[in-house]
């Protein structure tokens, strides 16, 4: 599995209604609310060999109320 974490960016005043779709859809490991730049950043496992981009796009493009997304992909936990 891949562990990538993908902030979002709502519209302002909207972020737990993202939020509430997010976990509808049951594919964030975790889900957290955050200060600064981004309202929301998750933790998402993507199985081997699937396309990252293919993978967040078809799960986030039409989520309401998500303006924009940043995804961070890692290598190695410690």
């Amino acid at each position: 599995m891949i562990c990538v974490f993908i902030q979002l960016r709502c519209r302002p005043g909207r972020t737990y209604e993202a939020a509430d779709a997010i976990y509808d859809r049951e594919f964030a490991s975790e889900l957290y609310s955050t200060s600064g730049d981004w309202d929301l950043i998750m933790k998402v496992y993507i199985p081997d060999g699937e396309d990252v981009g293919r993978f967040v796009n078809e799960r986030l493009r039409d989520i309401p109320h998500v303006e924009r997304s940043l995804t961070t992909m890692t290598f190695k936990a410690f």
